[in-house]
């Protein structure tokens, strides 16, 4: 861990942490996931809801309740598609989806939030509405967006190559790696 001499050490991940002491430090997906399998805690869910989970089982109390499912177990669209397709319920944003988009609007098309909200919540329209809102929404996606908290990484990255635009990946790796090991915020007590 570099010249951090007295520097307080991140503690390895085992099931003697208290959920304080989880919270306190930057874990990935991964590391959380082999904890859960060994205290026997549901890895289900997204990385917020699985260290909320982790954070009860270390502390001995009732985990939180699980939100309810909003996913439809639906059947998704499989090739061939075409612009008079509709969009089921509960599709998702898929290799089929993507390889349909890439042809109509070309190989700059991704899945930016605004296109994965309208999959989301498009049910009933066609694909052909969505090459137009993908279409009429790439001025507003343009303009810099929020990244969610989940994506540290991302987050850390934008913040550090706007400090630092001539700064090479291998520096802003190194910077990340120093940062995620070090606590988020001092010791309770």
């Amino acid at each position: 861990m570099g010249s951090n001499t007295g520097a307080e050490a991140r503690p390895e991940l085992s099931a003697a942490l208290s959920g304080e002491e989880l919270s306190r430090w930057y874990w990935t997906l991964a590391e959380l996931t082999v904890l859960a399998r060994e205290l026997g805690v549901p890895r289900g869910g997204g990385k917020a809801a699985l260290t909320e989970r982790l954070q009860a089982a270390l502390d001995g109390v009732a985990p939180p309740a699980a939100p309810p499912r909003t996913r439809s177990a639906g059947r998704q669209l499989v090739a061939p598609v075409n612009g008079f397709t509709v969009i089921p319920a509960g599709q998702r944003c898929s290799q089929v989806l993507r390889e349909y988009f890439r042809r109509e609007i070309g190989e700059g098309f991704h899945f930016d939030a605004s296109m994965r909200t309208f999959v989301a919540e498009g049910a009933g329209r066609t694909l052909a509405d969505a090459v137009a809102h993908w279409l009429a929404t790439r001025q507003a996606a343009a303009q810099p967006q929020e990244i969610g908290s989940q994506f540290e990484l991302n987050r850390f990255l934008r913040d550090w190559y706007a400090d630092r635009p001539a700064g090479s990946r291998t520096e802003a790796l190194a910077a990340w790696r120093a940062q995620r090991d070090r606590p988020r915020r001092p010791a309770a007590g």
